[in-house]
């Protein structure tokens, strides 16, 4: 009886060596992927960072500029954000790595689900990250430098700023992300499609409250991620409809 049991304890061991060793070979190609993009990258780091800046800098009053309050600040700070920005441009790459090291171990329906809601989780986040640098900014900086009292000169310092923009990218993208969460919620059974339509007027109070927590303090900016929000859950509730499956009714039923 020892035999096969140690037998048994040593495929174990052989398979979870088998796949930690696939798994630090993903990783390395993922971590390998974001280098090269980086070091792409680097050479244009300011660059990046005045495109970054333009909506800011477009809207400051006559005279006034974004200012470095650190002595690296000048060097570190653009070379971070071509960090984000290769960490960005690299996602397909690490998202395919993941899903390659994930799905042998899925069955066939989790796959036919799990593809297309990888594609849309990355669509959905990048859009979120647009619709945030090209119409949200730009109407938050108008409304931010409209307010600034008399005598106060706006100079923002570049490492806050580009904290801040960053902080807006990831909830935005974040935000983009609700038919995802739908869908994984109606596939786990949390929720089922009537639930999904019954619960439409939480999802718009919902979508204000987060909105308001969320961006700048103008109702403009409020409402332009509030609106796109309900019209994510409506596309979140036509997922549901054509890619899960309602579960079959019990016997007792």
């Amino acid at each position: 009886m020892a035999a096969p049991e140690q037998d048994e304890s040593e495929g174990l061991e052989q398979g979870l060596f088998s796949h930690l060793i696939e798994l630090r070979s993903r990783l390395l190609k993922a971590v390998v992927t974001v280098v090269l993009v980086l070091l792409a990258l680097a050479p244009f780091a300011n660059r990046l960072y005045a495109e970054l800046a333009a909506p800011l800098v477009a809207r400051l009053p006559e005279g006034a500029h974004l200012i470095a309050t650190e002595v690296a600040s000048p060097f570190v700070t653009p070379l971070k954000l071509a960090f984000y920005a290769s960490l960005f441009i690299s996602m397909p790459m690490i998202l395919y790595q993941l899903w390659a090291f994930v799905s042998p171990g899925l069955y066939k329906h989790e796959k036919r689900l799990a593809r297309p809601l990888l594609a849309a989780a990355l669509v959905l986040f990048y859009t979120g990250c647009a619709f945030a640098y090209f119409l949200v900014l730009p109407a938050a900086f108008r409304f931010l430098t409209a307010v600034t009292p008399q005598g106060v000169e706006m100079m923002t310092d570049i490492t806050h700023y580009l904290d801040f923009v960053m902080l807006m990218f990831f909830a935005f993208g974040l935000c983009f992300e609700v038919p995802v969460a739908v869908v994984i919620l109606a596939a786990i059974g949390v929720v089922n499609l009537e639930q999904l339509r019954g619960s439409r007027r939480y999802a718009i109070v919902g979508a204000f409250a987060i909105a308001a927590f969320i961006t700048p303090p103008d109702i403009t900016s409020m409402v332009m991620l509030a609106i796109p929000m309900c019209f994510l859950y409506e596309l979140g509730v036509l997922a549901v409809r054509w890619l899960v499956k309602p579960a079959p009714a019990s016997a007792s039923d």
